[in-house]
């Protein structure tokens, strides 16, 4: 049987591997959040995960974590993806796309309903700053603090270190997809890892 390949799911809040890409493979999840109430298996921040080798990881899934940090911790965040990935490792990253958010925004739609999430209605307001109902009770970490898009999000990819960078957008769910890679695969590779694990 292959040794399994190690997933450290980063932010992971409540979910686990079953719920992410990587529920179809052979790997092994490492569940990592700054939030306790999480209960992760590494408590860490995203922006310093001290707790992880250099080089441990075959790759690195984020969902909607790198828009609740500052801009200027986006490239520290995503260095720190890059130094845990082993030299073939590959960083897959999911968070909202503000270009089609802005499209409803221009329409006036900014507290209207854009779609229907499992805690319900998400509207442009929420998207861009934040679910606001967990934040009014507390959850200070729901809070989003920067935004992407395609480009923003392959140039924030490169200037942390990956050398090849696929994305994908898709503006009827309000989301964006990336993958990073270390090394310099070619295109039909990216592509090929893009669609094994792009939605």
């Amino acid at each position: 049987m292959n040794k399994k390949k190690v997933l450290l799911h980063v932010g992971c809040g409540q979910k686990n591997i079953n719920q992410t890409p990587f529920n179809k493979d052979n790997w092994k999840e490492i569940r990592l959040d700054i939030d306790k109430g999480n209960n992760p298996d590494i408590l860490n921040s995203i922006t310093n995960m001290i707790d992880i080798k250099t080089g441990s990881i075959d790759a690195v899934y984020s969902s909607h974590n790198i828009e609740h940090l500052y801009t200027h911790e986006v490239r520290i965040a995503l260095k720190e993806f890059n130094r845990v990935l082993k030299k073939e490792g590959f960083a897959l990253i999911t968070c909202p796309d503000l270009l089609s958010t802005c499209k409803l925004i221009a329409e006036d739609k900014l507290t209207e309903s854009a779609y229907i999430s499992p805690i319900g209605p998400i509207t442009p307001l929420d998207i861009l700053y934040g679910h606001r109902e967990c934040i009014s009770k507390g959850n200070q970490f729901m809070a989003h603090k920067t935004g992407f898009t395609k480009k923003t999000i392959s140039d924030s990819l490169i200037k942390a270190g990956f050398i090849k960078v696929a994305t994908k957008a898709r503006s009827i769910y309000f989301d964006l997809w990336a993958i990073g890679k270390k090394e310099n695969i070619s295109k039909e590779k990216l592509l090929q890892l893009a669609k094994d694990y792009f939605p």
